[in-house]
């Protein structure tokens, strides 16, 4: 079972928790129709079109509207906390924009890491909040990019905007950060870092790297990282394992942006029905078949 769980812009959106549908590019948790924009909205639906690619059940959502003051990710906390997630064999849950509040979010990942056969994965506002609680080791994956990856480096720093400028400098050096997160224990035990290269790394260790196809047009299109977490994701829940899935990933990530063939008023959404055959692009490439 893939669970996502996050926040959108939208003011009055309870706790809504369900199945996600995404067809025709319409987006709907529980009839409630979310908006099509970056964010944990290009997640859901792009985990939803690769658990279909790989049919496998639809991912469920655990989302909560919040505007920055915080009250919907309190919802979802507390959610989460109160071990509400229905019951599964095995469960893959990926936590993104929550707004970091570290008494929070002790509770609920604390009691997410209880449940038995759960891999955990953090990005975005979840990833933040993991480091600053000092339970970064508790997730089996983050997906930082570079900036971020300078954030865990920087064991003084509680939010990436208080990276030290000495560590920030150093921000091409992705290796080097690498190695400075796990020494100070601010790493998941495995990374899957976004950027001009993209680094899976286990436990230390840099086990792969991926940088073709590379789409200069990719650039200017936001939430191209939201769309490679949603497909890891969704491959993690397939039964590959998270390297496995991270290396997958990353090439049908740069698939998907070759296949659309952007240009800089691209939306992200307009990329992600190339998932499919992407996907099984890097699939090939993968198994050398």
């Amino acid at each position: 079972m893939l669970v996502i769980v996050g926040t959108v812009p939208l003011k009055d959106m309870p706790l809504t928790t369900d199945f996600c549908k995404f067809d025709h590019e319409k987006l709907t948790v529980d009839d409630v129709d979310l908006p099509l924009i970056n964010g944990t909205s290009a997640l859901v639906a792009t985990a939803a079109q690769t658990c279909s690619a790989l049919k496998i059940e639809k991912p469920y959502a655990v989302l909560a509207g919040d505007i920055g003051t915080g009250e919907g990710s309190k919802l979802i906390y507390r959610h989460l906390r109160d071990t509400r997630i229905p019951a599964a064999e095995k469960t893959v849950i990926a936590m993104h924009y929550i707004k970091p509040n570290v008494l929070y979010a002790k509770d609920a990942i604390k009691t997410l890491r209880r449940r038995p056969n759960t891999t955990l994965i953090a990005d975005a506002g979840s990833l933040y909040v993991a480091k600053a609680a000092g339970l970064a080791k508790d997730f089996d994956l983050f997906t930082p990019d570079p900036g971020e990856m300078a954030f865990l480096a920087d064991p003084e720093a509680m939010h990436p905007a208080y990276v030290r400028s000495f560590i920030f400098d150093a921000i091409n050096d992705v290796p080097a950060l690498i190695a400075q997160a796990y020494k100070y224990g601010n790493a998941a035990k495995a990374l899957l870092v976004k950027g001009v290269t993209d680094y899976i790394v286990d436990d230390g260790k840099i086990v792969g790297e991926v940088s073709q196809p590379s789409i200069p047009a990719l650039e200017a299109v936001g939430g191209t990282g939201d769309t490679l977490v949603g497909i890891a994701s969704a491959l993690i829940a397939a039964g590959y394992g998270v390297t496995d899935a991270a290396v997958l990933a990353a090439k049908a990530n740069r698939l998907m942006g070759a296949l659309a063939k952007p240009n800089p008023a691209t939306k992200v959404w307009e990329m992600i029905r190339f998932i499919p055959e992407a996907l099984e692009s890097a699939r090939k490439t993968q198994t050398g078949r």
